[in-house]
């Protein structure tokens, strides 16, 4: 049992309230997912390539992989701490980066690349890891969180959602897949590297497989539903905005409320209750083997 979270803000003006209205929705699914916690946040515009990193020391010297980049890699760059997370604006390609730190600082490890989205996630209670990386001070267009209660993988930062492959594409997922071994075995042979056991990774991964192959977003999706065998509800942040899918029988719940303002899903009404103007939304449960998206 796990909670998803997802809010895209339609009225530019609310932008800046982004985080306070996110973190609120992720800490009221804590019971969920006690374990650990994780938020990606998109900017409203796209802007210089930018990397989330995540230090496995909690008191890693950011510093000195900013020196060490200065003295090996070229390009103009910036790194911007936030505890054992940090973003790095770089120009270069994910895979040089990911190799880079491996002979570096293996320590440190990538966790998304893109133009806008900024991933945090982290071990332990979700109220501290919103604390821990403050949340609520966060801005932008949109946002996908998790809490997660661990059932078939460890408690680590790396085990914790969302999950990213590509650029600006991060998935959180409720639920339990039973095919994700053979499954990641199939993109292995494709070229598709893995940074994880957790099952939901495998889905992740095959979803941007697909995009990269060509798909459209909604055929991706659509494949899904015969390639992951499983219980779930999935929700997806992209460069556009969010998309969500449940499985044929609609086993995890799912709620969305949509006003002139915002669009927002979690997995209980309790995520969205806090919410300005919720009397007014127009509020729904999501319909099974059904695609929705939102998008700016």
């Amino acid at each position: 049992m796990c909670g998803i979270t997802g809010i895209l803000i339609k009225d530019p003006a609310r932008r800046p309230e982004l985080g306070a209205w996110a973190t609120p929705m992720l800490t009221s699914l804590a019971e969920r997912g006690p374990d650990s916690a994780g938020l990606a946040v998109f900017a409203a515009e796209a802007g210089p390539t930018r990397f989330s990193l995540l230090a496995e020391d909690p008191d890693f010297d950011w510093h000195a992989l900013a020196t060490a980049l200065g003295e090996t890699l070229a390009g103009p760059h910036s790194v911007d701490p936030n505890g054992r997370h940090a973003r790095l604006q770089l120009e270069v390609e994910p895979a040089t980066l990911t190799e880079w730190l491996g002979e570096h600082f293996p320590g440190v490890h990538l966790l998304a690349a893109g133009g806008r989205m900024d991933l945090y996630k982290d071990a332990g209670h979700p109220e501290a890891v919103a604390r821990r990386y403050g949340f609520p001070g966060l801005s932008g267009g949109h946002a996908v969180g998790h809490t997660r209660m661990a059932t078939e993988s460890a408690v680590t930062p790396a085990h914790a959602h969302p999950f990213s492959a590509g650029r600006d594409f991060c998935l959180v997922h409720n639920g339990s897949l039973s095919n994700p071994h053979s499954l990641r075995r199939r993109l292995e042979r494709k070229g598709v590297g893995f940074d994880s056991d957790n099952d939901t990774e495998a889905a992740c991964r095959y979803l941007q497989w697909r995009l990269a192959e060509g798909d459209e977003l909604e055929t991706a999706l659509e494949s899904g539903f015969s390639e992951l065998d499983g219980f779930y509800t999935l929700l997806l942040g992209t460069e556009e905005g969010l998309a969500l899918v449940r499985d044929p029988f609609a086993c995890k719940p799912a709620v969305v409320a949509e006003t002139d303002a915002y669009v927002a899903i979690g997995s209980e009404f309790r995520a969205l209750a806090h919410l300005p103007d919720i009397e007014h939304a127009e509020i729904y449960e999501p319909r099974p083997e059904a695609i929705y998206t939102w998008r700016h």
